[in-house]
């Protein structure tokens, strides 16, 4: 059984109440359940999860404060609003976890055979955001996917129990079968380039030219009179060695020298590696998720092989690149039906143990 329901309301009782209505009959066999709620429920996230529990029998529940939540066809942001989904797996199928703070290495390691498939929730002001993923990808051998939280709140996480500051999540099993793949927002507006010198994440030389010059001739001579004005929407994106489809994960400008010609991006460089810049492109990002879903669809073998849909996306998508209300989730449903769905957009975005930006992350149960 899977079964999802998506609602908004005057505030958190009003937001959970009407999602649990629109989740009747409530189904049976459910054991594991994804909840999100909007930044305006964080203070109440608790008693969301709570009446989620009650009204269910669902015990264990994994999820997280969003910047803003989806569920099928629906996208909510600055509302009192929550998504959910239960789904039945397995006996033993999952293992819910918890790392906050400094507790040490998480205890995710439930020997499954096969590559598990992990589902994440970090905290985007833990420092050590990168080295937690590396550590809970070791210890459990799995496949990674989730998303950045962003609230100020103690218990904005939930894994069983309620976390805050660090990261949490739920291990599955290879006996629950998933798809999985993203979508970029972005578009290269040039060549693939090398970084020959760089220390940090200040770039000097490209192609054995100030870095800054590349970068102009790329972005072209308009936005080159202002660069403060490209900064907004003209990014670098370092290419993933190896990869057989062209990714590449997309970090931030944060800086330029026009006296040494230096840039400066959100992310570590060194000598020798591959750089491309590229746009946010509305028209790009439409064509690119429409290409990703009818893939996924192909590959599920026809859209009523879906059980349900996990779906993490940034939130400088949604009405901020596809314009409109709901275009974005309207999309999804419109290439794979009404399917149970639910999810969150994020701060940064996780698939294949990487972090990337401007991303959509849709996972598919078959």
């Amino acid at each position: 059984m899977f079964a999802s329901a998506s609602a908004s309301g005057a505030d958190w009782r009003g937001a959970i109440e009407a999602a649990l209505m629109e989740l009747e009959p409530k189904p049976r066999g459910a054991n594991l359940g994804f909840i999100y709620a909007t930044e305006a429920l964080g203070p109440n996230f608790t008693d969301v999860v709570a009446r989620a529990r009650a009204e269910t029998g669902v015990e264990d529940w994994v999820g997280a404060v969003g910047l803003g939540v989806c569920g099928t066809g629906a996208e909510y942001f600055s509302e009192f609003a929550v998504a959910l989904m239960v789904i039945d797996t397995p006996p033993g199928g999952y293992q819910l976890f918890e790392r906050a703070g400094d507790v040490g290495v998480p205890s995710a390691s439930p020997g499954f055979g096969g590559v598990p498939f992990v589902v994440l929730h970090v905290d985007s002001s833990n420092e050590n955001l990168l080295e937690d993923m590396e550590i809970i990808s070791d210890v459990t051998n799995g496949f990674l996917v989730g998303g950045l939280t962003n609230n100020a709140g103690p218990n904005h996480q939930v894994a069983g129990g309620f976390t805050g500051g660090g990261i949490s999540g739920v291990v599955l099993a290879p006996e629950v079968p998933v798809i999985t793949a993203l979508s970029q927002g972005c578009a290269p507006i040039g060549d693939v380039h090398h970084v020959d010198k760089a220390a940090e994440n200040i770039i000097a030389e490209i192609d054995g030219r100030p870095a800054l010059e590349v970068l102009k001739d790329d972005i072209g001579e308009v936005l080159a009179r202002d660069l403060r004005r490209a900064a907004g929407f003209i990014h670098a994106a370092l290419p993933i060695i190896g990869s057989d489809t062209g990714d590449y994960v997309v970090r931030n400008l944060i800086g330029f020298d026009e006296e040494r010609g230096l840039i400066a991006i959100a992310a570590p460089v060194e000598t020798g590696d591959p750089i491309l810049f590229v746009s946010r492109d509305a028209s790009a990002a439409r064509d690119d998720l429409t290409a990703m879903l009818e893939k996924l669809k192909s590959r599920a073998g026809n859209a009523n092989n879906i059980k349900g849909a996990h779906y993490i996306s940034c939130i400088a998508r949604g009405p901020n690149m596809f314009g409109g209300e709901n275009a974005e989730l309207g999309l999804v449903r419109e290439i794979l039906g009404d399917i149970p769905l639910v999810g969150m957009y994020a701060n940064g975005e996780i698939s294949n143990d990487r972090l990337y930006s401007y991303t959509g992350v849709l996972t598919l149960f078959v």
